[in-house]
């Protein structure tokens, strides 16, 4: 059955529609905030914490986008792959404007996570598993700065999956959001191994004996 929320595909998103003057309301200091229609909730709901992460997630992508723009000497293909975490960036936000919607009021061009953008993430990590080695072991995150922050950004969009999963327990989630930060995270773990390689650097494998209890 279609969805009678959902775009066509000739209509794109509505454009935002805000005004930001203020960069403090006091509307807060009882510890609830307003969802995108008004609705007041405490800022531990679900919905809150799940959109909350998003955009957590959305910061560390930058600070990775960042990282990347300033090692682009080293090869354009770096600048390339920053292109695509601004992409995400704009993706992330267009998941936190359903997130903080309830599903009654979801509106026709609202932005929101397509199948495309999911099809897109798997043929990016299809295009790196292709240039990168099988593993024989777990990634350590470090190598470089570049692939550590990356994986930062893995585990923080784990997180967020787990609390989008957590509020579509309760309460009406889209599919495709659910399916994009799954996706999404197994991006950020190929991306965390394709900077390394790009830059002639070796990957940081967990050995057991190396920690101490495994020690002589």
């Amino acid at each position: 059955m279609a969805d009678e929320n959902a775009p066509a595909d000739d209509d794109g998103y509505a454009e935002p529609k805000v005004t930001i003057n203020r960069l403090y309301t006091r509307t807060g200091d009882g510890g609830e905030t307003a969802l995108a229609w008004g609705q007041r909730v405490g800022k531990d709901d679900l919905r809150v914490i799940a959109y909350g992460s998003v955009d957590e997630l959305n910061a560390v992508v930058g600070v990775a986008r960042m990282s990347l723009l300033e090692q682009v000497a080293e090869g354009a293909a770096l600048a390339v792959l920053a292109d695509k975490l601004l992409q995400v960036q704009h993706e992330l936000f267009n998941l936190g404007s359903i997130l903080a919607t309830l599903p009654a009021d979801v509106q026709p061009r609202q932005p929101r996570i397509a199948a495309r953008d999911v099809a897109a993430l798997e043929a990016e990590i299809d295009r790196c598993a292709a240039e990168l080695e099988p593993l024989s072991s777990f990634v350590l995150p470090g190598g470089c700065r570049q692939s550590a922050e990356l994986h930062v950004a893995r585990a923080v969009c784990r997180r967020a999956e787990r609390d989008c999963v957590a509020l579509a327990r309760r309460e009406s989630v889209d599919g495709e959001a659910l399916a994009y930060l799954n996706r999404l995270g197994d991006a950020f773990f190929a991306w965390s191994r394709w900077v390394p390689f790009q830059l002639g650097i070796a990957e940081c494998l967990w050995d057991p004996n190396r920690a101490s209890s495994g020690s002589d």
